[in-house]
């Protein structure tokens, strides 16, 4: 992360002797990425982090994935996987839509606390269309609200206890770290004046979250020989790992609201990278917010067509209406996925239709990828079948 935090207490020099009240010594735990070459931060727990006492096998939800093969674009209405919500959990009721081996796309309606859990695969940024959260983490609770990012960093222990109203997670998890575009950040880390968002628009943990127990279970998702590499452990701890006195470094969870999100626009219509947020390993992530549209006299406000040369585009529709997809049968809790080597753009009565409008009332968040996007066993139950034909009108017989 872009700066450095003290949550809680910590020893005036690092890797040295820091005690308790009756004496006895807190243990220090690095985590960092890259092999301590990158960001890191310090966290000392009561017990022993590594204590355990039994691992068991953990049973993940269906990972396979199918290839988009005949080639074509497609409309997966996510409002329709789930009906009753009342016993599921943000974690091991994710209903897999969308991967690859770089990231993988997953839908979430829960009303019941999770698992304590650990992604050892890579980070996680979970957008919160609806509803809200507690979200207990090793590091302290983020409080996360309708509209907001929950980036996890890779192998952070942290469970989602939903708000009076359930919580509906957008999940993206990549199999690497997911951050700021570089773009935006200067040679030491600091957002730099260009940026849509800064330093005062994240939202990190601000306490220590001490808790006591015993035989504790996390769930892993670690690197094996599952589907798309991926099994899961069931692994149980001595002591809760949530006993950490303090902590300090640039390597922690935060919260980021899409409303921060200061759109860039122009006086004609501006490309995709102006509305990035995140980036991973071969994808990234942006949003599109509501907005003063082109401003030019002959200005077209929607995009135009373009060609997918080098990623699959998935555009999430969260939020008002978009605008260019009007006709298509689009609305909220659609996703749209225009692959790789196939020309789209809006659909052609939005186009005269947007002709001198002013603002745009929309919100999306849209994943664009670097290797073909692969279905997974929720985007095949909720694909709507007849969306590839909606630019021409009809299917050849």
């Amino acid at each position: 992360m872009a700066f450095y935090r003290q949550v809680g207490e910590v020893p005036p020099k690092r890797h040295t002797q820091f005690r308790k009240p009756d004496g006895g010594l807190y243990y220090e735990e690095l985590m960092g990425e890259e092999g301590f070459s990158s960001d890191s931060s310090l966290l000392y727990h009561a017990g022993v982090p590594s204590a355990l006492v039994d691992s068991q096998v953990w049973d993940l939800p269906d990972l396979a994935t199918v290839a988009n093969h005949p080639l074509t674009p497609r409309h997966l209405k996510l409002h329709d996987l789930f009906t009753d919500t009342s016993k599921s959990n943000a974690v091991e009721d994710r209903r897999l839509v969308l991967g690859n081996g770089d990231v993988r796309i997953s839908y979430a309606v829960a009303e019941q606390p999770s698992p304590y859990y650990r992604n050892a695969i890579g980070d996680e940024c979970v957008y919160v269309e609806k509803g809200s959260a507690t979200v207990e983490t090793v590091f302290g609770v983020l409080n996360a609200v309708e509209g907001d990012y929950v980036i996890i960093p890779r192998a952070t222990t942290h469970r989602w206890l939903p708000g009076p109203d359930g919580v509906s997670a957008y999940c993206i998890e990549g199999n690497s770290h997911i951050a700021p575009p570089k773009r935006y950040l200067s040679r030491y880390g600091q957002f730099l004046e260009h940026s849509p968002y800064c330093e005062r628009d994240l939202h990190p943990t601000t306490e220590p979250l001490v808790q006591e127990g015993t035989d504790v279970e996390v769930l892993v998702k670690h690197r094996g020989n599952g589907p798309g590499g991926i099994v899961g452990t069931r692994m149980t701890y001595a002591t809760h790992p949530f006993d950490v006195v303090g902590w300090d470094g640039c390597l922690y969870p935060y919260t980021f609201n899409v409303s921060d999100f200061e759109p860039i626009t122009g006086r004609v219509h501006q490309p995709p990278p102006v509305h990035q947020v995140f980036e991973g390993y071969n994808f990234v992530v942006c949003n599109f917010v509501p907005r003063k549209v082109d401003y030019h006299p002959l200005s077209v406000p929607v995009p135009y067509y373009h060609s997918n040369v080098d990623s699959d585009e998935v555009m999430f529709y969260c939020g008002g209406d978009y605008e260019a997809r009007k006709g298509s049968g689009i609305g909220l809790g659609s996703i749209s996925l225009h692959p790789g080597g196939y020309a789209h753009g809006p659909q052609p009565s939005a186009i005269e239709a947007s002709l001198g409008a002013e603002r745009f009332e929309e919100l999306a968040v849209m994943v664009d990828t670097f290797r073909p996007l692969e279905l997974g066993e929720g985007g095949q139950a909720v694909d709507d079948g007849v969306y590839a034909w909606t630019w021409a009108g009809r299917r050849k017989n």
